[in-house]
């Protein structure tokens, strides 16, 4: 494959449009309450906090295994 200034220059758009998609998804997914279930573990005080998202992290992978098994049965 030849990777031209064209070639890098689609993959950077495509690479940047991913991004944004990504974070407007994030932002979306926080504020129907996604990262505040209650298997996500948060501990801290004034000064510091650290956050867990177990449960988050566990439904996120299930809908992205669905999404993938999708696509991998619509491309058959």
């Amino acid at each position: 494959m030849d990777l031209g200034p064209q070639q890098i220059g689609k993959w950077l758009i495509v690479a940047g449009i991913s991004i944004v998609v990504l974070g407007l998804l994030l932002v979306g997914l926080s504020r129907i309450g996604l990262f505040r279930l209650p298997g996500d573990l948060q501990f801290g005080s004034k000064s510091w906090r650290i956050y867990i998202p177990i449960a988050s992290s566990i439904i996120l992978s299930i809908i992205l295994t669905l999404i993938v098994w999708l696509i991998h049965i619509f491309r058959r």
